[in-house]
């Protein structure tokens, strides 16, 4: 019976599958099938995605990504970071790397067990957007971060419906034209620590943590609030990613996500992992 080596890694919970693909152990064409099957929670591994390194001409490697959908997003904060250390563990890169995504290059430095990786420049950062939310009127702000987030501001992070709530602004009329979009709810308290939890596209869930989802977080506030770099955000698993950036008037530059990048466990795929 075939099987296929694994890591099983997490970034602040964020969490994914990823398999050395760079001898082509698993085909293109079973990619999504793979995927679908591989991450579903209780029958299989379970994750909120898949991540493939594969062989790059001009770079250290290149990294194909899968939500647990089987859709291709452009690119995943989190995942991004645990590949970066996958990459180092099993001698693919040094401590420093860049690797191919399809937002563009990424770059990483890799810690003992964190990551920090240089984002693409964020773009399309609209705040003040209202929104009608089931006949209630809610303003959010929005920027594409690599792939495209919404941020509402909350007073109450417990009482948000994040599922029902992300779901409506996921699938809204104004970011149906660009296949939807992921939803965030940021709570900022008193005392300046930030809360956030995140309903993201392709998951199509409440996930524990979301990398992207951070540093869209971490700009809006920082263009509407004039919070300052390092911006440090707690995830729903009550892990901490830490944004850091560089503001020229509205424009943001030199955009890092740092934090946590954890192996839990390695081992190999049976083909009933993925057995419909």
């Amino acid at each position: 019976m075939k099987t296929i080596p694994f890591f099983k890694m997490s970034g602040s919970g964020n969490d994914f599958i990823v398999i050395d693909n760079r001898d082509a152990v698993v085909a293109e064409s079973q990619m999504k099938r793979l995927v679908i099957g591989a991450c579903r929670r209780k029958m299989s591994v379970g994750a909120d995605g898949m991540i493939f390194i594969e062989s790059s001409v001009s770079l250290d490697f290149k990294w194909r990504f899968f939500n647990a959908d089987g859709s291709l997003p452009d690119m995943c904060g989190n995942g991004a970071r645990c590949a970066a250390r996958f990459a180092f563990l099993n001698g693919i890169a040094g401590r420093q790397m860049a690797f191919e995504t399809l937002a563009g290059t990424i770059e990483a430095t890799v810690g003992d067990d964190t990551v920090k990786i240089r984002m693409t420049e964020p773009g399309d950062i609209q705040t003040g957007t209202i929104l009608d939310i089931e006949g209630t009127p809610a303003t959010v702000g929005s920027v594409n971060t690599g792939v495209p987030h919404v941020v509402m501001v909350v007073d109450d992070i417990e009482a948000v419906d994040v599922v029902k709530a992300g779901r409506l602004i996921r699938y809204h009329p104004t970011f149906a034209p660009g296949g939807g979009t992921n939803a965030n709810f940021v709570s900022v308290k008193e005392n300046g620590t930030i809360f956030i939890r995140t309903y993201e596209r392709g998951v199509e869930d409440e996930t524990l943590a979301c990398g992207t989802g951070n540093v869209a977080a971490a700009l809006i506030l920082a263009h509407e609030q004039g919070l300052a770099s390092p911006v440090t955000l707690t995830t729903r698993s009550g892990g901490k990613l830490t944004v850091h950036f560089n503001k020229q008037g509205g424009r943001f530059q030199d955009v890092f996500l740092e934090g946590d990048a954890r192996v839990i466990y390695r081992g190999d795929l049976w083909e009933e992992a993925w057995r419909p």
